[in-house]
């Protein structure tokens, strides 16, 4: 069965879409814990992480690595969170979460709330950072 993000590659669901290759997609969370907070994934619906093959899973950490500069570089943090979890969607998927603090990260903590604008905003200055990269 096709997870919710393998819906969002097809195009069957709509996403804020940061960037996109042959092998891999970026798109804004949308219960983000911060503004920038990004979801990385595998076209390839795979539930675990380290079922990946290894050249997609090399390549997957490789696209993120860009995608988390380029939110860098529109969202003042001191690092990038990068973290997976993995129980939620069965579709492995990085969380690439800007931070100034170790508790920016706690999933405990409320979401934030952005307008559909507000979102496509963030979308398209992280985007625009990604094609410059």
């Amino acid at each position: 069965m096709a997870s919710i993000f393998t819906k969002i590659v097809k195009g069957e669901i709509p996403s804020y879409k940061i960037a996109e290759t042959t092998d891999y997609y970026a798109f804004l969370d949308i219960n983000p814990l911060a503004k920038g907070h990004t979801l990385v994934i595998p076209k390839k619906q795979i539930d675990y992480i380290f079922d990946i093959e290894d050249e997609l899973y090399k390549g997957l950490f490789s696209f993120a690595k860009k995608v988390g500069k380029a939110i860098e570089s529109v969202v003042p943090c001191k690092r990038m969170g990068i973290t997976v979890i993995g129980l939620e969607v069965p579709h492995a998927h990085i969380h690439l979460i800007p931070i100034n603090g170790l508790y920016d990260m706690d999933f405990k903590q409320p979401k934030l709330k952005f307008s559909q604008e507000e979102f496509e905003q963030i979308a398209a200055e992280i985007r625009a950072a990604y094609e410059k990269m």
